[in-house]
């Protein structure tokens, strides 16, 4: 279910042609003008200028578009490759093409690795994964004690700060998600192999996007 070809059809900010983005991306021609549909759904649900904002992103990852949520906010801003405040349609399957089955486990690594460093130092530091570990068991709905969450830092930096220096540069992360593959579980979305209008949250995996209110 794609969008009719005709030069006259008015697109969305920073459209770009489906086959242009399926040759870069893990996704076919027809499959890109699905998630085109799904872009636009998004794009307008509280905005309407064709362009996703940090709310809308939100609402459609956790339909509720006005907690702060670090997990959210970190994905949005690797989303946004512009680094402008919007996600245009290109920067959106660009990068959910990563989240693809067929997608390079190297890119998954380097994405994730992208997630933990808040900074953007080039290095997870405790305080880094800390934060990201208590923002991801928001997201699921877990209660962990603060010894435990500190217990899971620890065991994390014992075994992939492989230098002692605390902090867990590149080449540290591939190695430990090497041993840990994991880590790399939410980094794959199957559902991406059969897209359709009825795309699922990112996160639960269990419901379909709601943006129509």
């Amino acid at each position: 279910m794609g969008c009719i070809s005709s030069k006259h059809i008015k697109h969305t900010p920073g459209y770009e042609e489906p086959n242009i983005l399926a040759s870069e991306t893990c996704f076919t021609v027809n499959e890109v003008q699905a998630l085109y549909e799904l872009f636009k759904k998004i794009s307008c649900s509280i905005i309407k200028d064709g362009l996703i904002h940090k709310e809308e992103f939100q609402l459609a990852l956790f339909r509720n578009s006005n907690n702060k949520n670090l997990f959210a906010d970190r994905v949005f801003d690797l989303f946004d490759i512009k680094r402008n405040g919007v996600i245009e349609f290109g920067e959106f399957v660009r990068s959910l093409s990563v989240f693809h089955p067929g997608a390079p486990t190297a890119d998954k690594i380097a994405f994730a690795f992208r997630l933990y460093d808040l900074r953007q130092t080039g290095c997870i530091e405790r305080d880094e994964l800390k934060e990201m570990v208590l923002a991801l068991l928001k997201e699921s709905d877990l209660t962990l004690s603060d010894d435990v969450v500190e217990q899971i830092v620890e065991k994390t930096f014992r075994e992939a700060d492989a230098k002692g220096d605390g902090r867990i540069d590149l080449d540290e992360w591939k190695d430990f998600v090497a041993k840990n593959p994991s880590l790399l579980k939410n980094m794959t979305l199957p559902y991406l192999k059969d897209i359709t209008l009825a795309f699922p949250s990112f996160v639960t995996n269990t419901e379909e996007v709601d943006v129509s209110s």
